[in-house]
């Protein structure tokens, strides 16, 4: 009876172990980043990403060493030329400045009890000339003095804005540590990176627009600064585009939109697949079409996406990877014609609805999916 019993429990145990195992484990989501759909940009320009930066930037910094006491401006304020930006503890510079002026008061009294021997010629040249020597290096040392107790508060070297505050009060200042950066927003300039097969194209010249969504608004671009160093790595030169600022509305750091409306669209010629049934449309073999038939009304209503985001499938079809309800669907298109880094899709999607822009290399149809968020 014991060895049954015993048999029984053992039989009990691998049943439960077995009816255990068969518990299926749930696969994560594949974390993507996504695009809401948005109409195509005209495509007889081009469209490049861009970001504003400050006419001028100019960094604020004490010249010697100390404890900050106290920092009057924060980021974002409008300040003066001149303007008491900071001040560190003067303690040391003012003791430093009481002994030089001590020293001085030494130096007159014996330049004063030498000169009435002098002039009574019971005084040797030689000694004359030390007297003067001395009255002129404490002269020197009690200018430093007074200078570094000046330097213990530091002032808006220039007008402008406030961009970063670097030093708090408490903190120990180094010379030439900022303790916050003015900008000069006034006029701002739009830094662009530029391929290096297009850049011969841009002239000081050359019409843009920059369009801001963080403001809603479109500006109009000005002169065009262009670099003469490519990147060593991605071989893309820098623009650089002067937009006038009234209201000072357009800040350092926004992102924006450049349009470049003289430059006719190539397609790019090189790039490498990221998923295993298809390739990027970098990749289009010569003789591959890309655009449909399509009417001026169908061109109209076309809507544009990343390049990097057009995939071709096995059958040579053109399509993207969509979200809906939490997971990933494709999306067969029509594609229209690329415009800077994006490309026009005619057919196949609609304006609102969300592309897989990133994080599409692992996916296949119906694969669940997360959002990540900007």
């Amino acid at each position: 009876m014991k060895k049954v019993a015993f048999l029984s429990a053992v039989m009990l145990t691998l049943l439960a172990s077995c009816s255990g195992g068969k518990q299926e484990r749930k696969v994560a989501p594949v974390r993507v980043k996504t695009e809401v759909v948005g109409e195509a940009a005209d495509v007889n320009g081009r469209i490049y990403v861009g970001e504003v930066e400050a006419e001028s930037s100019t960094a604020v910094s004490f010249t010697g060493s100390g404890t900050v006491l106290r920092v009057l401006v924060d980021e974002g304020q409008r300040v003066s030329k001149g303007q008491l930006i900071a001040e560190m503890d003067a303690t040391q510079a003012r003791n430093a400045l009481a002994n030089c002026e001590a020293q001085m008061r030494q130096a007159n009294d014996a330049l004063a009890r030498m000169k009435q021997l002098h002039d009574q010629n019971s005084l040797a040249d030689m000694k004359w000339v030390e007297t003067q020597s001395q009255v002129a290096q404490a002269q020197a040392q009690l200018d430093m003095a007074k200078k570094a107790v000046a330097d213990c508060r530091v002032h808006a070297p220039v007008s402008g804005v406030v961009g970063k505050k670097m030093m708090n009060a408490g903190e120990t200042a180094l010379p030439s540590q900022p303790v916050c950066t003015i900008l000069n927003i006034n006029n701002v300039k739009v830094k662009v990176s530029v391929p290096e097969k297009e850049i011969a194209q841009f002239s000081a010249t050359t019409p843009t627009e920059i369009r801001v969504e963080a403001l809603g608004e479109t500006f109009a671009g000005g002169k065009i600064e262009k670099g003469v160093q490519a990147d060593p790595v991605s071989r893309t030169y820098d623009l650089r585009i002067r937009v006038e600022n009234p209201g000072e509305r357009l800040l350092a750091g926004m992102v924006c939109e450049v349009k470049v409306k003289t430059l006719s669209p190539t397609l790019p010629h090189n790039g490498e697949g990221d998923h295993a049934e298809c390739s990027s449309l970098a990749n289009k073999p010569d003789g591959l079409p890309i655009m449909g038939e399509m009417s001026e009304g169908q061109r109209g209503s076309a809507v544009s996406v990343p390049i990097t985001a057009v995939q071709r499938s096995a059958d040579g079809n053109m399509f993207v990877w969509k979200a809906e309800d939490g997971k990933a669907h494709r999306a067969k298109v029509t594609l229209g014609e690329a415009s800077g880094n994006r490309m026009e899709v005619v057919s196949g999607l609609k304006k609102g609805e969300k592309v897989i822009v990133e994080g599409y290399q692992k996916l296949s149809e119906g694969t669940d999916v997360e959002e990540l968020k900007n």
